[in-house]
């Protein structure tokens, strides 16, 4: 083999001689000839094209070196490579593994074959001869046939970024985020969004709501993720927004968590109350990512958006058209409802794509029907108390079961009682291990009927004010008529012995 490798090593010596002495000898048409030949023989002997990426990118870190690291990371496991090494990233829910330097795999794409090989090289750092610690530049090469160049270029590594990112994404740990301005004060320096990690444990599968609206949800949520060539093609922003309404304790939280942990997307809860004016919820939508969730949790409570419309309704109703210079100039320096408009579905909320926006409430009768028409808030989602078809989730939640003969005496009395699923999870909470699910359920039906007993005593009692309310105004009515009819009495009097005396004075 060493004798081999010594022989062809002289023979290409001896070429690249003969083509120096070609080059002086020659003139230029003749070498431009030889060289066309040349180029064809080297192809025919080598039809090889290498591809190298490098880690960093003039002085950055190079994005497609990145992603070919997770992309290749991925294929070594099924694809027989023997040398890897394991990472665990900073943000990334799971461990790693890479080439280690060396190490080659084969790739096929298309009929393409590829030969990805891991490289590091180390260099010394010397500069006006002080030694300091060397630094490791690490690339991967990529080999292919010269003849699937324009699949490589064209397709192939297009196809190797996507999948990477995909991948990268798939693994990545979730992060809540707050506007905070009392973290920006503290250290000096501007940071519209503080996060931590996000660890809920909300699934769908965990959800107590009716199991139809939970499908038409998770239907909904599947063609919004893979929906970008739908809304580039109707021309819309790759946004969707929801509105969960309904009473406190229905799971509205809940919701957006679940959501979260379906797409797998960051939440942004957004504060109004700490955002000082529409210049400042721009900055911070700019700072939102794509592939995320903006929350604004119990809108109706957060700022007064409609305030102004009232005002000017009044001012309509009244005919005063006066103008108030020092409210208008106020209204410039608050958030007001047209820049939190302009924020959902106005020109800014196209800086960035595949977001979802949701408002919760426990009043959609208090919202500004500018805020939550279709096209804003897409999809409105009532959270309602529980029902059967939610119990039985809980149950199994919480009971790990899915029937049980109280279940028929349960079913009627939800039907008929108002009751959230905050609650009825309370009473399904295990506190003791002996009988405990007996225990759980016949808390639960206990719950129910007095619950039952007090809507049917407020019932009567609402209808016993009524009847008084009505009895009282009816006794006010009569009383206000007779105190009508005595004034008219004194009226006719006072009017009839006035023409009296005009005539005797006549």
């Amino acid at each position: 083999m060493g004798a081999s490798l010594t022989e062809v090593g002289s023979r290409l010596a001896g070429l690249l001689f003969t083509w120096g002495i070609i080059q002086q000898l020659f003139p230029q048409i003749l070498r431009r000839r030889i060289e066309s030949f040349w180029n064809r023989l080297e192809n025919y002997f080598y039809p090889y094209v290498q591809i190298t990426i490098d880690e960093f990118s003039n002085g950055k870190n190079n994005e497609i070196y990145r992603h070919v690291d997770t992309y290749l990371g991925t294929k070594s496991i099924h694809n027989g490579a023997k040398y890897l090494k394991a990472e665990k990233p900073d943000n990334s829910k799971s461990f790693a593994v890479i080439l280690d330097e060396g190490e080659e795999i084969i790739d096929e794409f298309q009929g393409a074959r590829l030969c990805w090989r891991s490289n590091k090289e180390t260099i010394d750092n010397n500069s006006h001869g002080r030694k300091s610690q060397p630094t490791e530049k690490k690339s991967y090469t990529m080999t292919f046939n010269q003849q699937d160049r324009e699949i490589v270029t064209g397709k192939y590594l297009k196809h190797v970024m996507e999948e990477g990112r995909a991948i990268e994404f798939k693994n990545k740990k979730q992060r809540i985020y707050c506007n905070d301005n009392l973290i920006s004060w503290i250290l000096r320096v501007y940071r519209p969004w503080s996060h931590i990690n996000f660890e809920h444990p909300a699934t769908f599968d965990t959800l107590a709501m009716d199991p139809r609206k939970k499908e038409e949800i998770i239907n909904d949520l599947i063609a919004f993720t893979k929906g970008k060539d739908y809304y580039s093609k109707v021309g819309k922003a790759w946004k969707r927004g929801y509105l969960l309404y309904g009473p406190p304790g229905t799971g509205k939280s809940t919701m957006i968590a679940a959501i979260a942990n379906f797409l797998n997307y960051d939440i942004y809860d957004l504060e109004l109350t700490s955002v000082k004016d529409n210049l400042e919820l721009k900055k911070l939508l700019m700072e939102t990512t794509s592939k995320s969730i903006i929350v604004i949790e119990d809108i109706d409570c957060s700022v007064d958006l409609t305030g102004k419309r009232e005002k000017e309704k009044k001012k309509e109703e009244t005919g005063d058209s006066d103008s108030d210079s020092d409210s208008d100039s106020e209204s410039q320096n608050k958030l007001t409802l047209s820049g939190l408009l302009n924020f959902i579905d106005g020109i800014w909320s196209a800086c960035g794509q595949e977001r979802i926006i949701i408002f919760t409430t426990n009043h959609v009768d208090k919202l500004d029907p500018a805020l939550i028409r279709r096209g804003r808030m897409d999809m409105h989602i009532e959270m309602s108390y529980c029902r059967y078809e939610a119990f039985k989730v809980l149950a199994k939640n919480y009971l790990g079961i899915e029937t049980h003969p109280l279940f028929q005496e349960i079913q009627p009395l939800l039907e008929e009682v108002n009751m959230s699923p905050c609650d009825v999870a309370e009473s399904l909470i295990l506190k003791n291990t002996s009988g405990g699910t007996e225990i759980c359920l016949n808390n639960l039906i206990q719950s129910l009927k007095e619950a039952k007993e007090k809507a049917i005593q407020d019932s009567i009692e609402a209808k016993e004010k009524a009847i008084q309310d009505s009895i009282e105004g009816k006794e006010k009515a009569n009383r206000d008529s007779e105190q009508v009819k005595e004034e008219t009495k004194k009226t006719k009097k006072f009017s009839t012995k006035f023409i009296r005396s005009c005539v005797r004075l006549k």
